[in-house]
């Protein structure tokens, strides 16, 4: 069972401020996704930026058999927010954005202003299968592309640059927290199959994306991961060392390769993880389809983008034998 995540980047109909600027172009888009996800062919799909829920009915319209959409009810102030795409019928779990107790609001910019909760929610869901209930989470953190006051994506100084750098990071770091405490509820004391998926906007060794593995010393590839420790019952994995090297990355910045989409399995889940990777499963052998991701490098101004087809993330999937 391939189960992956994707950002769909800037999913919205024409006319929007962030989206394509005509129907030609938000055809083009949404054509381009559909045949990546059909290459793929996952049992379930989180994805991030769907700016217009419209635009991604529309877009499960172009894939073949019966798909299921499954939606947060916290988009941030684009429009974006989190979801599923399931071939699986699933049962609605949580909706969250407010950051847990005893957590405090973060400062927001250089007016003070207090952040209480994620931009995007976290969503959880879940399908029972073998007698055992499987639980997906899906998440968007902070981005790291700074946007200044007025709208400028560029600072005045480094100081500006410096401030704002810290106060993404505060929001990305407590939206971190939040998942985590997400995770906790659904682990503690509990036999789950559990794995989470999203745009994580930092590198598998950030300290945002190490929030979520708990205790250290049992990372894939390390001598603690085949050995019990009392920890794996809160612990997550991150299927990232599993992806061949010349794949892992999901985006390239300014001609950087980079891995900010991440999967994370529990415990019950890695024993039945068999491979993971970037792009297309078996690429080989679909058509116009290539082992390596080919994506652009984007800049730091989104509207850069705002007519291209498909998406500047790549998918990342695991196959997981549920």
């Amino acid at each position: 069972m391939i189960i992956g995540t994707w950002n769909l980047e800037n999913l919205y109909r024409p006319g929007s401020p962030f989206g394509p600027s005509d129907k030609a172009a938000y055809e083009a888009k949404l054509a381009s996704l559909a045949a990546t996800i059909t290459a793929i062919d996952p049992a379930i799909l989180g994805v991030q930026e769907v700016g217009d829920p419209e635009a991604l009915e529309e877009l499960v319209g172009m894939l073949d058999g019966e798909w299921h959409i499954k939606l947060s009810e916290f988009p941030d102030d684009r429009g974006i927010r989190v979801g599923f795409l399931s071939r699986l019928a699933l049962s609605m779990g949580s909706d969250t954005a407010d950051f847990p107790e005893p957590l405090r609001p973060v400062q927001g910019d250089d007016s003070g202003r207090q952040v209480t909760r994620m931009g995007r929610g976290v969503l959880t869901a879940a399908w029972l299968t073998r007698a055992r209930w499987v639980t997906v989470a899906v998440c968007h953190l902070k981005s790291k592309l700074l946007t200044y006051p007025g709208g400028r994506f560029n600072p005045r100084d480094e100081g500006e640059r410096a401030r704002f750098g810290a106060y993404a990071l505060s929001r990305r770091a407590a939206e971190a927290a939040t998942v985590r405490s997400v995770v906790d509820g659904l682990l503690l004391g509990r036999r789950e199959r559990l794995v989470v998926l999203g745009d994580f906007n930092d590198e598998v060794t950030a300290a945002t994306t190490q929030i979520l593995q708990g205790p250290p010393g049992s990372e894939i590839g390390t001598p603690g991961e085949k050995r019990p420790d009392k920890g794996d019952e809160m612990r997550l994995w991150n299927i990232a060392p599993m992806i061949p090297e010349a794949q892992r990355f999901s985006r390239i910045h300014r001609g950087r390769r980079e891995l900010i989409d991440h999967i994370f399995v529990n415990h019950e889940a890695l024993a039945l993880t068999t491979r993971a990777g970037t792009g297309v499963p078996n690429a080989g052998s679909v058509p116009g389809a290539t082992a390596v991701p080919d994506l652009p490098s984007i800049e730091d101004d989104p509207q850069a983008r705002r007519d291209a087809a498909g998406s500047d993330h790549a998918p990342v999937w695991a196959d997981v034998e549920f």
